[in-house]
């Protein structure tokens, strides 16, 4: 059976002191709960709700092994993948409505 994919993203705090790695294969819907508060303890806790930063893989044992990775970063390499790719650090949020 073929696996399904993934995507690795992070999410962070409305002053973007705290940030979150998670993966999921539903990226619209596991943003979705993180905005309503029904994200995991923490990111409820710290009030993680925009996402800046986002990946997609094909399989999603393969985002598993990425996201196992970046938990692992330090906090200078994580805020320059994500200024990397989302220089302005906006919720891209809005972007993924789109890719529904």
């Amino acid at each position: 059976m073929a696996s399904k994919g993934g995507y690795v993203y992070i999410v962070t705090n409305p002053t973007k002191t705290t940030l979150y790695v998670g993966v999921t294969n539903n990226l619209y819907a596991r943003i979705y709960d993180h905005k309503e508060g029904f994200g995991s303890y923490f990111t409820t806790k710290y009030k993680c709700k925009h996402l800046v930063y986002y990946e997609f893989f094909d399989r999603i044992e393969d985002a598993i092994q990425r996201e196992k990775r970046l938990k692992k970063w330090n906090r200078q390499w994580k805020d320059d993948l994500i200024t990397k790719f989302n220089p302005s650090w906006k919720d891209l949020h809005s972007d993924i409505e789109e890719m529904q």
